[in-house]
């Protein structure tokens, strides 16, 4: 897969290149120091756009637990709101049951 550096790659591999030129190194050396240079720069690159990749992987991942813990907790509200309204459902029926029983001792003598 052929891979395209940009001049600025470029540009910083010649520098680099330069700067690091021994006496008595010729041109084309020196251009294939450069050339081995951008291609570490671009290996380089890539390995921290795959590192950022991952990141943000890991980024949404947390976003997306919280958003679940959250949803969670609503519902647990909820359930417990329901929970709070139905205690008068059982302690009405059990009041009636007494109410019926009483009557019906009492009518039955």
């Amino acid at each position: 897969m052929a891979q395209q550096i940009s001049d600025e790659t470029k540009n910083e591999a010649m520098k680099v290149a330069k700067s690091i030129q021994k006496p008595g190194q010729t041109k084309e050396q020196t251009k294939l120091v450069a050339l081995g240079i951008e291609k570490g720069i671009a290996e380089y690159k890539k390995q921290q756009k795959g590192k950022a990749r991952v990141r943000d992987k890991q980024k949404k991942q947390q976003v997306r637990a919280k958003a679940r813990a959250t949803e969670n907790e609503h519902e647990v509200e909820e359930s417990i709101e329901d929970r709070a309204a139905s205690p008068y459902l059982p302690w009405g029926l059990l009041t009636l049951s007494w109410i019926g029983f009483i009557s019906y001792i009492v009518m039955s003598k």
